[in-house]
């Protein structure tokens, strides 16, 4: 950990076998989990709170103020959990008064180049490929994946298991399970291929399917659909997910389509 070329705040709490690089600068208010490696030229900032085994690549800066001309300079931090990988030129913005933190999940990926603003909640084991760029207060539930260049508008939430194609720009909330894609952006059928290899079974897959059918393909309006799903699509847990994420959207689930479309 003794690194002479960085600067470590004296108050800064990191375990015994983590390892800095030159030319990093550590804040006071600090803390690192054991077995984690923070790479040349890192700059963590007061409020970070960083989980075990992480590794964060050269030139990443973590618990920056918001860039919120509303914040005060209220107490706040940046969680990041176990096993997270932070590639290249990170950026990600602590919390505001609004929830004072900034979350990042358990065995995620950020590659180079995003940026997390504050207040944002990022799930366990999902990908924001390079260059994603989530405005504050914005959602990404678990398992989660974003292509490069995707933007999300402040407030939104992308929901388990699904899928964003690259150069996606979002401004309505995207449901679990799906893929979602062209131009403006809507849904492009549910993400089977990342379902089978994380378990889900043919026929809870199919379920799937049937129900997004339903909310998109069919020419439904949204309390329509839901009526209908909800009287014909047998119980599960992943009904009950897709059915209350709809209902609890603020800003509104993407859109449907019209043409028809390989949705497998």
């Amino acid at each position: 950990m003794n690194q002479p070329l960085s600067f470590i705040h004296p108050q800064a709490d990191l375990a015994d076998n983590v390892v800095v690089e030159p030319f990093v600068t550590i804040s006071k208010d600090v803390v690192i989990g054991e077995g984690t490696w923070i790479g040349p030229h890192v700059t963590i900032m007061e409020g970070a709170r960083i989980g075990k085994n992480c590794k964060i690549f050269p030139g990443s800066v973590i618990s920056a103020v918001p860039q919120d001309l509303k914040f005060k300079g209220e107490k706040s931090a940046v969680h990041i959990g176990d096993n997270v990988m932070i590639r290249e030129y990170v950026t990600i913005n602590r919390g505001t008064e609004a929830t004072r933190v900034t979350e990042i999940g358990d065995n995620s990926l950020l590659m180079a180049y995003v940026h997390v603003a504050h207040d944002c909640k990022i799930g366990k084991n999902c990908i924001l490929a390079n260059n994603v760029n989530l405005a504050g207060h914005v959602e990404i539930h678990d398992f989660a994946i974003l292509g490069g260049n995707v933007s999300i508008q402040q407030f939104l939430k992308i929901g388990r298991h699904s899928i964003l194609s690259g150069g996606t720009l979002m401004n309505k909330d995207v449901p679990p399970f799906v893929r979602a894609a062209r131009h403006p952006t809507c849904y492009a059928g549910v993400n089977s291929i990342g379902l089978r290899r994380r378990g889900f079974s043919t026929e809870t897959i199919n379920q799937i399917l049937d129900i997004y059918r339903i909310l998109f393909v069919r020419g439904y309006n949204t309390t329509n659909a839901i009526k209908i799903i909800e009287a014909e699509i047998p119980a599960s847990a992943e009904k009950d997910e897709i059915v209350a994420f709809v209902r609890e959207s603020v800003r509104g689930i993407m859109k449907g389509f019209n043409s028809k479309t390989n949705d497998d």
